[in-house]
């Protein structure tokens, strides 16, 4: 098996989760549970299961109750980037993990409400055989219309031969969905604007400076977004 490209991931897990309300009321989005398992532990689990040993969790809604629950987590080794005194976005929630020394120089990220089931190769060997750092700022795992359950949207990403990935065209269906797992080099947070902001930004230059590529998953992924993404996702979890 080949090496992964890093033993670290970004799990991000920060948000207001206001899609899931009703049921982020009392509780944070990745602590809601999906087949009786919280959501975040979707990610750990395949974290740990493919060999990554650390994972940095950015918080700040409802922090308590998730930095509670991740305590005792060993496999990956949990790291918290606190960002209870201000809520920074995906892009800034990066850059904070990166300038407080908690992320190496090149890390996956992925979202905290990721389900998926992988094809032939857990879905970080595939992000890892895939990677060249001379050429890439990040690259981003992504999945046809046919592996994306619950998804109706028009997509995210046209690609090319090579890779390389550019947002979906105005009237357009874009044939790629962005999972929301990716690897990423420093140089994609470097010179990143203060504060708040979303990752689109530095992949906007990166896709400018042909640096922003995709790999295709073969696996399945889920769109868990809203309280109605529940039930068929938990249906298609028991059928395996």
């Amino acid at each position: 098996m080949s090496e992964l490209a890093s033993d670290t991931a970004m799990v991000l897990a920060a948000g207001l989760g206001k899609r899931m309300r009703p049921l982020t009321a009392s509780q944070p989005k990745p602590l809601i549970r999906v087949n009786g398992k919280p959501l975040i532990d979707y990610s750990l689990d395949r974290l740990s299961s493919a060999g990554v040993s650390r994972a940095v969790v950015n918080v700040h809604y409802l922090a308590d109750a998730l930095e509670a629950h991740l305590k005792e987590r060993r496999s990956p080794l949990v790291t918290i980037s606190d960002e209870r005194s201000q809520l920074l976005e995906t892009g800034g929630g990066m850059c904070k993990a990166w300038a407080d020394g908690l992320l190496p120089e090149t890390f996956f990220a992925l979202n905290s409400d990721n389900i998926w089931l992988d094809g032939p190769y857990n879905a970080f060997r595939e992000l890892s055989e895939s990677w060249d750092p001379d050429k890439m700022d990040a690259l981003l795992l992504l999945v046809p219309h046919t592996g994306a359950r619950n998804f109706t949207g028009k997509g995210d990403f046209h690609m090319d031969a090579g890779g390389l990935i550019a947002r979906r065209r105005s009237g357009r269906i874009a044939p790629f969905i962005y999972t929301g797992i990716q690897l990423v080099s420093q140089r994609l947070l470097r010179d990143a604007p203060e504060g708040a902001f979303s990752t689109n930004v530095l992949w906007s230059r990166a896709i400018e400076e042909g640096r922003l590529y995709g790999h295709v998953f073969a696996g399945d992924w889920f769109e868990v977004g809203n309280p109605q993404a529940i039930a068929p996702t938990e249906a298609a979890l028991k059928r395996g």
